[in-house]
């Protein structure tokens, strides 16, 4: 299990115990976190899961594959480094203390 801390754009933030074997944004979703919203289910195919990931995690998660690529460039402001879909992260304890910003908004 892992502990995610979620911070709204407003700054609000969530801290939840996510399941291993789970993505962050089934977690999110679980948990009822707003500003993940999820569209599809997590299939990669939106970008309504979009958040941007703390400076200090992002060499720690694993490389974007070409498909999160893709729809990252259909996402509100990504950010060539930090951002990520949430549906691509797969929680394991070594994303316990993980920090995502979500954008202002989805799209």
């Amino acid at each position: 299990m892992a502990k995610i801390t979620y911070v709204e754009h407003g700054g609000t933030e969530h801290v939840v115990e996510v399941a291993n074997g789970l993505t962050v944004m089934e977690g999110a979703r679980d948990n009822n976190i707003p500003g993940i919203e999820a569209d599809c289910g997590g299939a990669c195919a939106c970008s309504t899961c979009h958040v941007y990931v703390d400076a200090a995690w992002v060499e720690k998660l694993p490389a974007k594959d070409d498909m999160e690529e893709d729809m990252l460039d259909f996402a509100y402001e990504p950010d060539p480094t930090k951002s990520r879909l949430t549906c691509q992260l797969k929680v394991t304890d070594d994303l316990d203390g993980l920090r995502v910003q979500m954008p202002e908004k989805q799209i």
